[in-house]
């Protein structure tokens, strides 16, 4: 991705949160008020960089741009509604949106990063069973800034010394459904203009959606993850439907084609159930279906959810399961819940003021 220009972005609305902008429509918009191009660059680092959250903070622009600003923009302030904190030091941040809907996201602090799982969507369409935001159904689709406001918000409950190092789009909705907005988000999140967080540190997961899966690689550095969950068309069908309209094949023949950086890899999601995917012969059929791909796999534990048929397998069967992709010379890794006291693991956000609880 170009540090300086939008790919692929829908254009901003008008009278928008000024987060919503890139570093092309900043230019045009001060160039129409009779100012010199520079003055973008210091308005957005003022923004992104400075975390300024009112037009009269800076202080080093013109009293009539300032003015101009605050009658055609305003910058949002990202709001955590409440708090929810782990035993292990996960924190979940129920994040209001202007028009009173809410999004969860949450902040995971391991020993070496803190990594901060992001909401794409108010809710989900995906209807995946094994995922709690399923049971909300779509409401809409998130703005870039509020997409970003996440991670304002969650800056806020940092504590001292701690430093947000990676950004996943795993939370609340399918990101690639909401495209041109997740683009815009990346956009400002990557560029030197914007946010400056290395493409590196950010995955997108997505459940599914191949046709826009090459069009991200192509037109994104950020790392992609693909949640599989299946190792067969019939059973996909059921915990992911989007298995009907892509399925496994066609999936994986995407997979194969994807414009994978030369020292990177596809990383598949895989949720284990017992009873229901967790088999050796699941295992082995795995193997044969990833194996021939630049791939790993993340072993996940399911997630109690209220009033779910499905049950978390064993560790001793996650380790087996483990062991025969290791042996099928796939590097598999088990991805150890957090904050599950607090409903804040993998596939159990909800947002609160739909939760009957």
């Amino acid at each position: 991705m170009n540090a300086n220009r939008q790919t692929s972005a829908e254009p901003a609305p008008t009278g928008a949160d000024f987060r919503d902008l890139t570093l092309d429509e900043v230019e045009q918009m001060v160039a129409s008020v009779g100012e010199r191009s520079y003055r973008a660059r210091q308005i957005l680092h003022w923004v992104h960089a400075r975390g300024a959250e009112s037009f009269d903070e800076m202080r080093d622009l013109p009293a009539a741009l300032r003015n101009c600003l605050k009658q055609s923009f305003t910058i949002g302030h990202p709001v955590s509604s409440f708090v929810s904190r782990s035993s292990d030091g996960t924190r979940k941040l129920l994040v209001q949106l202007d028009d009173g809907e809410e999004i969860e996201s949450v902040i995971i602090p391991t020993e070496k990063r803190v990594t901060l799982c992001m909401s794409s969507q108010v809710g989900c369409a995906m209807a995946c069973e094994f995922c709690a935001t399923a049971r909300m159904g779509l409401h809409r689709n998130l703005t870039a800034s509020e997409m970003l406001a996440q991670i304002l918000a969650a800056r806020h409950e940092l504590a001292a010394g701690e430093e947000l190092t990676n950004f996943v789009f795993m939370g609340m909705g399918e990101p690639l459904a909401n495209y041109p907005r997740l683009v815009r988000t990346l956009t400002i999140m990557t560029s030197d203009w914007g946010m400056g967080i290395s493409p590196r540190r950010i995955t997108v997961s997505t459940v599914g959606l191949v046709p826009m899966m090459e069009r991200l690689l192509s037109e994104t550095p950020v790392n992609l993850a693909v949640s599989l969950h299946a190792t067969t068309n019939e059973l996909r069908d059921r915990l992911a439907p989007i298995n009907q309209r892509y399925p496994l094949e066609v999936l994986l023949d995407a997979c194969r084609k994807l414009p994978i950086k030369r020292r990177s890899r596809i990383t598949f999601e895989y949720v284990m159930l017992a009873g229901v995917n967790d088999s050796l012969a699941d295992a082995r059929r795995l193997v044969k279906l990833v194996g021939p791909l630049r791939a790993k796999v993340n072993l996940i534990f399911y997630n109690p959810l209220a009033r779910s048929p499905l049950r978390a397998s064993s560790r001793a069967a996650v380790e087996a399961f483990q062991a025969i992709l290791n042996n099928g010379n796939l590097t598999a890794t088990i991805r150890e819940s957090r904050g599950l006291d607090i409903a804040a693991a993998c596939g159990q956000l909800y947002a609160e003021q739909h939760n009957p609880a």
